[in-house]
């Protein structure tokens, strides 16, 4: 049996497992429950998709959205992987094709909506007390709570899992739940003895903006035209707004598409794989409806309206630099989205529910508001405590300076004492400003400080006012509406106490990409030969490689297969399929620019060992057995185990540098084999001897191998 580092380099080429996947797969492995919250991007899937490969048997992985299924298991079909899904968009001939694999045991990763799992008297269920299951994946558990930012109803049928399947491990995943939704999520699925798992939520790829909503549409044309070439989403509150924006960006010369629920299921499914496949560069799409893709190279995710809560912002920003490249987050802010949002987030008949919501709704506001690193609060908010600043968000990158706002507090001040404290932000602006409009009351015209304020621009005025609120000069009252009053300490600014309000002085529009400097004209042609692929094979084109895969390439520019090998995304699958092609591409273009490998300057880790791959009594015994003079063959016959494992054992001590190769193999075939290898580019034991046929055996490549990557 494959360990589950062995898997993820041969079936997804990687080298190392990233955050606390390692932890989680063998806490799988060992039959145990697990809920994981590990940011968008940083791998959940993988979490389940190695034991799955791992363990003997089914993994059935419960996910919302019809898309997201045939995204993983169209990825998992290129790794070669025997996936599928079940759900309403399949014929009655392809659902029947499916259930005939799953009674040959031909898969071993099938994706259902939880529906499916409990719906037609629980039909399915008893299908599955047929078959050998491995484990059970909750993808987007957060669904399953009612404070969560997506609950679904359908999701409390998963309550009844563990009665149904007592002693098969259950996974719930989610990239986005605060403490009170994991404990919902814990308390709903009744897990036995589950482990916690929570990684860091720092997307540090991310960047985060934020920009007065005022005049937004002629920033976003302006923003959008300086990523003309990348895939971005555009959310914002109604499928009105979706359509309409969608036609004016299209009217401007930009490649947009609308996606909302209202639309045709067809024209939908059309717009999104037009989107996923890079036929379509920008989608724009109501904030209510979640994508439910795995696009990896989304580079900006733009929110022309407010999201209702934190998790939802941060949920939907994380579809943005999925492959771990630079990318941003732009979200337009207006004080009167909070108040339209307001009968949204409420609930009829449950106070208690309100209130929460409300709360979320004003974190959200508040996040939006306050001059403080974005990131910084946004790591706060899931109770992750960091220092310092990021440097790569609108508040740390601003130069702010501090002044005597005395006067300007003074006319405020007055204005909303004269204005009896009754009205919000935006009409003491106006009142301040002295508008002209018919809203200001008539009689409030005639005050002393009407537009004593016409000196500063509305924008400012709402920076100070806000400075005045957080220094608590002035505050906010009441939840639908709120209203400007005073406070113990406005009293002071009259009497002619100092105030120091802060300003922008510069701001800076983006964050410099970091990335190593790489051939920008081969990463266009591999991106052109990647398309050919994708439309050869039918699938998005980051399904047969990422961005971040195609950046390595033309950085490091590969020159071999072997060196090809050290890229990330390169697994055996991927290696036998596309290698020739990609390294063809590469090695062209470096001769007719005089260019050379650049992979020695790839920083290569050292391998860590997981706990299956650390020594322990068998193997001991083994090593034992063959110090004492007994040949691989012998020790399996004497211990009653298979010869491959007693190889396993063997390769394993070569590895920690316990027996030497030599011991093993002969120094001719040891040339031989790595010859072989550095030909083939792969170290993979099943291509190898493929390769080699008779003239090595498995252990003895296996061995090799070993030794080779002990470095």
């Amino acid at each position: 049996m494959s360990t589950p580092l062995q898997i993820l380099k041969s079936q997804f080429g990687y080298d190392a497992f990233r955050l606390e996947q390692e932890q989680v797969i063998e806490t799988v492995m060992n039959g145990g429950d697990a809920l994981v919250l590990m940011p968008t991007g940083g791998g959940k899937s993988l979490c389940y998709q190695v034991p799955a490969l791992a363990l003997d048997g089914l993994a059935v992985v419960i996910s919302p959205l019809i898309a997201l299924m045939k995204d993983q298991v169209d990825a998992l079909r290129v790794n070669g992987v025997a996936a599928a899904y079940l759900n309403s968009s399949q014929s009655p001939s392809e659902r029947y094709e499916v259930f005939e694999k799953l009674k040959n045991n031909e898969l071993k990763l099938l994706y259902i909506a939880p529906e499916r799992l409990f719906g037609n008297e629980e039909q399915f269920i008893g299908f599955l007390k047929k078959l050998k299951i491995s484990l059970f994946a909750i993808d987007e558990a957060h669904c399953i709570s009612h404070w969560g930012h997506d609950f679904r109803p359908e999701y409390r049928m998963l309550s009844a899992l563990k009665e149904h399947f007592p002693k098969v491990p259950v996974l719930a995943l989610t990239a986005t739940a605060d403490k009170l939704t994991r404990n919902d999520i814990l308390d709903k699925l009744a897990l036995k003895n589950p482990k916690v798992f929570i990684s860091s939520f720092n997307r540090p790829n991310i960047h985060y903006f934020i920009r007065p909503k005022r005049g937004y549409y002629d920033y976003l044309v302006e923003y959008l035209g300086r990523h003309q070439d990348d895939s971005g989403i555009i959310y914002v509150l109604s499928r009105k707004s979706a359509e309409a924006l969608a036609a004016k960006l299209t009217a401007e010369g930009f490649s947009a598409k609308p996606y909302h629920a209202g639309l045709e299921k067809e024209v939908r499914t059309r717009h999104q794989n037009l989107f996923i496949r890079d036929e379509v560069k920008i989608i724009v799409a109501t904030i209510a409806f979640g994508m439910g893709i795995n696009k990896s190279n989304v580079r900006f995710v733009v929110h022309a309206d407010l999201p209702k809560n934190i998790e939802s912002y941060y949920q939907e920003t994380g579809r943005a630099g999925r492959d771990g490249l630079k990318s941003e987050a732009l979200l337009f802010y207006s004080g009167g989205d909070v108040a339209k949002l307001k009968s949204f987030v409420e609930t009829d008949g449950d106070p208690a529910h309100s209130r929460i919501m409300l709360n979320k709704l004003a974190q959200m506001a508040a996040f939006c508001e306050n001059s403080v690193c974005r990131r910084k609060t946004l790591l706060n908010y899931f109770g992750e405590g960091v220092a310092g600043s990021c440097e790569s968000c609108d508040v740390c990158l601003n130069v702010y300076e501090k002044f005597d706002g005395t006067e300007i507090a003074q006319k405020a001040i007055s204005a909303v004492a004269r204005l009896e404290e009754k009205f919000g932000l935006v009409y003491t602006v106006d009142f301040l400003r002295g508008s002209k409009s018919e809203k200001i009351w008539p009689r409030h015209k005639e005050l002393k400080t009407y537009g004593v304020g016409a000196d500063i621009s509305k924008s400012d005025w709402f920076v100070y006012l806000k400075n005045l609120i957080a220094l608590g000069y002035l505050r906010q009252v009441g939840d639908q509406y709120p209203l400007l009053a005073l406070t113990e300490k406005s009293r002071s600014i009259l009497s002619g106490e100092k105030v120091f309000l802060t300003k922008i002085i510069s701001q800076k529009e983006e964050v410099e990409a970091t990335e190593r400097p790489y051939e920008r004209e081969l990463f266009d042609k591999l991106k052109q030969l990647r398309r050919q692929w994708a439309e050869n094979e039918n699938v998005p084109a980051y399904i047969i490689f990422s961005d971040a895969t195609l950046l390595e390439l033309a950085t490091y520019l590969p020159q071999s297969l072997l060196e090809l090998s050290r890229v990330s995304g390169f697994g055996e699958i991927k290696m036998a399929k596309y290698g020739e092609s990609f390294l063809q591409t590469i090695v062209d273009y470096c001769q007719v620019h005089g260019l050379t490998s650049l992979i020695a300057q790839k920083t290569h880790k050292r391998r860590r060992l997981s706990k299956q791959e650390k020594e322990n009594d068998t193997k001991k015994i083994t090593l034992d057995l063959f110090r004492s003079g007994r040949t691989p063959a012998e020790i399996a016959a004497f211990r009653g185990l298979t010869i491959s494992t007693i190889e396993g054992h063997l390769a394993f001590y070569v590895f920690i540098g316990a027996v030497e190769i030599d011991e093993l193999v002969s120094r001719e075939k040891i040339e031989k084999i790595v010859a072989v290898a550095k030909e083939q580019g792969d170290q993979s034991v099943g291509l190898l001897k493929d390769v080699l046929g008779d003239s090595a055996s498995y252990g003895e490549i296996r061995a090799v191998l070993e030794w080779l990557r002990r470095g």
